[in-house]
């Protein structure tokens, strides 16, 4: 005999529908701390979720030569950092938060202590990196993030490849800090005695 319950007479169909249904709208609650380190709400957004969306990161391949990406003012444009820094960008996918790019430090020059809201993996390619106690050469890996990481000296300048991959690459450093600092490491090319007595002159 078949059951008069409505409850019994639901299909999978149905089922699958009112699942849908709940997938489809998501209510996203931000949870903040006050001042009194109790929770209150700060808003409440509805979004649509669409399932098996993927993330619109750049999947393109890419094979560059060096010369065909041109080196670029970067001081002021990227890294917020006193001038005289170059770079060149092989890849920025936004939507992921990664740039790929080489950077260029002229003889002497001093990148000060700083952070940033993205983390980085570096690796030296030609001339001399100087930090935490170390003189890096080509082949030399460096990383950092949000801690306060630095200065870098650069006495015969330097090429490094970066990969930045966060929020922002916008260095955060302390101004006043950076003209009282006194190079440590030494040049040991004529170019980069110059570029010491210049870049600390213009400090």
């Amino acid at each position: 005999m078949a059951s008069t319950d409505p409850a019994s007479q639901r299909t999978v169909a149905d089922d699958f529908r009112r699942l849908s249904h709940f997938a489809t709208i998501l209510a996203i609650v931000e949870l903040v701390w006050d001042c009194g380190g109790e929770r209150r709400m700060t808003s409440v957004r509805e979004q649509t979720v669409k399932p098996n969306q993927p993330p619109k990161y750049d999947h393109t391949f890419r094979a560059i030569h060096d010369h065909e990406i041109p080196w670029q003012e970067g001081s002021k444009s990227y890294l917020k950092l006193p001038e005289g820094v170059q770079v060149k960008i092989f890849s920025h996918d936004e939507a992921m938060g990664r740039i790929d790019m080489k950077v260029k430090f002229p003889p002497g020059y001093v990148e000060p202590e700083h952070a940033h809201k993205s983390w980085h993996s570096i690796v030296v390619l030609k001339g001399r990196m100087c930090v935490a106690g170390k003189d890096l050469r080509p082949g030399d890996y460096v990383f950092g993030w949000d801690q306060l990481h630095g200065p870098y000296e650069y006495p015969d300048g330097c090429e490094v490849f970066v990969v930045f991959m966060g929020e922002s690459v916008a260095h955060e450093w302390d101004e006043a800090k950076h003209k009282t600092h006194q190079n440590i490491w030494k040049a040991e090319t004529a170019e980069g005695r110059q570029g010491i007595e210049w870049h600390t002159a213009r400090r």
